[in-house]
């Protein structure tokens, strides 16, 4: 928000045991983005804006994945869990050096949007000392309810201290609050523990900012977007509402998906244009898909980049560290890994490429398989520019294929092939006299003693 600077507090220190998990609450994932990393980036960044994260003992994890997503925010520790207004105390460094604007968010709530934090924070703007985000809840049951007169919020009050009247409400609280920041700090210092918990509520600023006489207002957003995330039935609830946005926002940018409701889309996913997916695709984090490449059906995609007019699949498996140049032709029971390959490729049918580079127009055949682990360590295989390898070969990485070499099928390759050489199916006495070889270097390499 131009002109005024702003303070994120993103309360991140619950265990999550409802989850039955070992993992922090936060640490699991939506659309391929833990809940965490879904709420650091709708934050307010760049100039004028901090983040602070406060987070349980001993989660070095959570802290860690602070830092990947955000490297300008601070964590802190809230080592003794006292409530929502004690978690945000455990950020008093940063609530000292004062804003204009004081945001309190929740890391378990991945859905928010960066849209509604300007929408608090342009409440502030126009005068108010506390903004809260409220919902119109289908069922009520269980959440506070947030009471007004005409726009402005009188309290909010839990469902066990709630009239019958005030039961009837609907509008609820969604917990995720934006201060004053010029009165943040002596607001939840006001904040006492005098309940049956003897813990320290966020939900009571809304008191004491009526009886220092200054405003409080709700700002209302839709339901889904404050879902919290407590059990693996929310988790899987909050990542069907995901997918939706993700599709529907991927259809509006012009990619075709053949059959939406089939397709599961990471949060970093980036298309090009005229791109096709078909249905029952999966596409995993760090991917991106160049113009007028087709996704056929049943592929699975990671940690990868698609060329323009590539084609992929069906049933294809692109591991991490994939790159298709333009018109790469990736087809049925192909899987990839830490390899990149050069326009005009064709790979078509059930072959392993993994840690290779494959140059421009070659041509490897069914079943060929880049064998590029020897049992401690991985190797690299290189292929040249127009190389064609023919069906069932086998190439022993580490290997050099030239450019314009022809490798005959069922060729078992352990040695460079230079450009434009042939090299056809090799002996098995050979093949026995190269595997032992190979097999005793492995084995003294074993048990040499380790370099310090």
């Amino acid at each position: 928000m131009s002109g005024r600077t702003s303070l994120t507090i993103v309360l991140a220190a619950g265990e999550g045991t409802r989850m039955r998990s070992s993992m922090p609450k936060v640490l699991h994932p939506v659309a391929g983005q833990s809940l965490l990393a879904h709420v650091l980036s709708a934050a307010p960044a760049g100039a004028g804006n901090s983040l602070a994260v406060v987070v349980g003992p001993d989660h070095q994890a959570v802290a860690g994945e602070v830092r990947r997503y955000r490297g300008d925010a601070e964590t802190f520790v809230q080592r003794d869990r006292q409530g929502t207004a004690h978690a945000v105390l455990s950020a008093r460094e940063a609530l000292a050096r004062g804003t204009d604007d004081l945001i309190v968010a929740f890391g378990d709530t991945p859905l928010i949007s960066a849209a509604t934090f300007t929408r608090l924070r342009a409440a502030l703007k126009q005068g108010a000392a506390l903004a809260v985000l409220g919902f119109r809840a289908a069922d009520p049951t269980g959440y506070g309810r947030l009471l007004v007169e005409g726009d402005r919020l009188i309290a909010i009050r839990e469902q066990a201290d709630a009239s019958a009247a005030e039961r009837e409400v609907t509008l609820c609280n969604a917990g995720i609050m934006a201060f004053d920041g010029r009165k943040a700090l002596s607001i939840l210092e006001k904040i006492g523990n005098a309940n049956s918990k003897s813990e320290y509520y966020l939900t009571d600023a809304v008191a004491i900012v009526r009886d220092l006489g200054l405003e409080a207002v709700v700002i209302e957003t839709s339901e889904d977007e404050v879902r919290g995330i407590n059990t693996k039935a929310q988790l899987a609830e909050a990542e069907s509402v995901m997918q939706a946005r993700l599709r529907k926002a991927a259809l509006d940018a012009g990619v075709t998906l053949v059959a939406p409701e089939t397709v599961y889309l990471a949060a970093d996913t980036t298309f090009g244009k005229d791109v096709t997916i078909e249905p029952f695709v999966v596409i995993g984090p760090g991917v991106s898909i160049a113009d007028g490449a087709v996704i056929h059906s049943f592929s699975h995609i990671v940690q990868s980049s698609i060329g323009k007019k590539a084609s992929v699949g069906p049933y294809a498996r692109l591991r991490p560290g994939t790159s298709l140049g333009e018109g790469v032709r990736i087809g049925n029971f192909v899987e990839t890994k830490a390899s990149t390959l050069e326009g005009g490729v064709k790979v078509n049918h059930l072959s392993y490429i993994g840690d290779s580079h494959v140059g421009a127009n070659a041509n490897l055949g069914a079943g060929t398989i880049t064998c590029n682990y020897d049992g401690f360590s991985k190797h690299k295989t290189e292929i040249g520019e127009g190389a064609f390898i023919g069906t069932n070969s086998s190439l022993v990485a580490p290997v050099k294929i030239g450019k314009g070499a022809y490798i005959g099928s069922g060729s078992v390759i352990t040695r460079d092939v230079p450009d434009d050489a042939m090299a056809v199916e090799r002996s098995q006495q050979t093949n026995r006299e190269d595997g032992a070889k190979r097999y005793r270097e492995i084995k003294t390499r074993a048990k040499a003693p380790k370099a310090d």
